[in-house]
């Protein structure tokens, strides 16, 4: 940090700062301190310091860690948890217990696949064991900072449940993580109450569903299948160049023969229209090419433009290059870290303000039976970043819009989610 030396502006810092704390001392006693992880004994110590690094304050800076203040009034405590964007800008500040409050689970089975859930438990334990110190995004609690829960919490709910699984199936008996009074034992039950910055009014969380759809498609262009799927080409993408283009002037064919980019990116795959738009919305597409053979492509790298929620897909100006992957893909850091999911109990969410590996049960009501459903955070997308009102449900893999409409139409819009976390 530079010294500062002049002397005129050294008075005016020093006369700026005696003004600043007289403002101070005339405005009512109000303490704000910002919190970084803490644990719930820390959050319950009385706040003795008047410290006034408030997260407006900080707006224009890149959060890397969650703030939460503490406003001590009157002799009543309320906590306000810091809520950033896909930036990692700050973007407003919500009381937490507004969203997040003690729980059980209603007493009703818990329907999932144990194998299917067990290897989504795992993959995501795994992810963050593996690139704890690559990606800082495992370091952040999220609004469950609140609750003076820790990332070591979630990383023990993980491991707790793998082995509960993992016993269950060896024995050849249904999972004690289907029985809600096992978890309502075991298990913190926080009640997710949705905060909908756009309509207050909504107190449920929405549960939107995706897919991997399958389309045919071509590894050549012809009239029909004439839309480019591209991929990086890794030597050349380290200067970032396709940050500077929308998906119109991707469309307008600036990366084909002739146009201005041709040779930086190369294309994996020729679809129609419509499929180029379901692979973008859904992040994954299973394509049967015409020769026979079928991959699956992921999204890898987009090009750094936020999704504008409300904008149709034809319109949107983001847009994402692919990369050919082995399964459905959910969340990492880069493509080739990214956690392999499956369908029925893998959501998409918020993973910087609620997090990656949070466990989710939803109420899945199908007339006049109460049900319940259980999956892992382990996706997200840039239409969750900032969302505390939304999950998406990874459904399955359908043929065509219509079979997946037919399905989705069983499962409900708004419900009650709760999130658990081993005691």
């Amino acid at each position: 940090m530079r010294i500062l030396s002049n002397k005129k502006f050294q008075t005016t810092v020093f006369i700026t700062l005696l003004l600043v704390i007289s403002f101070f001392h005339k405005q009512p006693i109000q303490q704000h301190q910002i919190i970084d992880n803490l644990s719930l004994s820390q959050i319950q110590k009385p706040i003795t310091s008047p410290i006034v690094n408030s997260p407006v304050a900080e707006s224009d800076h890149k959060f890397t860690q969650e703030l939460a203040n503490i406003n001590t009034k009157n002799n009543e405590k309320s906590i306000f948890y810091s809520v950033i964007n896909e930036w990692q800008k700050y973007q407003y500040s919500i009381k937490s217990n507004q969203v997040l409050t003690s729980s059980k689970l209603p007493k009703s089975p818990i329907n999932f696949n144990q194998a299917d859930l067990l290897t989504v438990l795992t993959n995501t334990k795994n992810y963050f064991q593996q690139y704890s110190t690559e990606d800082p995004n495992l370091q952040r609690t999220g609004i469950l900072v609140t609750q003076g829960i820790t990332v070591k919490d979630i990383l023990k709910t993980l491991d707790f449940m793998i082995t509960v699984l993992g016993e269950d199936i060896a024995n050849n008996r249904t999972t004690r993580l289907q029985d809600p009074n096992f978890i309502n034992a075991n298990f913190r039950v926080i009640k997710w109450t949705a905060h909908n910055p756009e309509n207050t009014k909504q107190k449920q969380v929405r549960i939107t569903k995706y897919a991997a759809f399958i389309h045919s498609g071509s590894r050549q262009k012809t009239a029909k299948y004439n839309i480019p799927i591209y991929a990086l080409n890794e030597e050349l993408s380290q200067d970032k160049f396709y940050t500077q283009y929308t998906k119109q002037d991707v469309l307008s064919g600036i990366y084909e023969p002739g146009g201005k980019e041709f040779g930086k990116v190369k294309p994996i795959a020729y679809v129609t229209r419509n499929g180029l738009e379901a692979a973008l919305m859904q992040g994954t597409v299973l394509v049967n090419f015409t020769d026979g053979t079928q991959e699956f492509l992921n999204v890898d790298r987009n090009n750094g433009i936020s999704y504008v929620r409300g904008l149709k897909a034809t319109a949107q100006k983001r847009y994402w290059y692919f990369k050919k992957v082995d399964a459905i893909k959910g969340y990492g850091y880069k493509i080739d870290a990214k956690i392999s999911i499956k369908p029925g109990v893998t959501f998409a969410g918020d993973v910087l303000n609620v997090g990656l590996g949070r466990i989710i049960v939803i109420e899945d009501n199908q007339g006049k039976q109460k049900r319940l459903k259980m999956g892992v955070i382990a996706d997200t997308g840039g239409a969750f970043l900032p969302n505390l009102y939304q999950l998406d449900y990874l459904a399955g893999t359908f043929a065509s819009e219509r079979d997946f409409n037919r399905y989705i139409r069983k499962l409900p819009e708004y419900t009650n989610a709760y999130i658990l976390v081993k005691k």
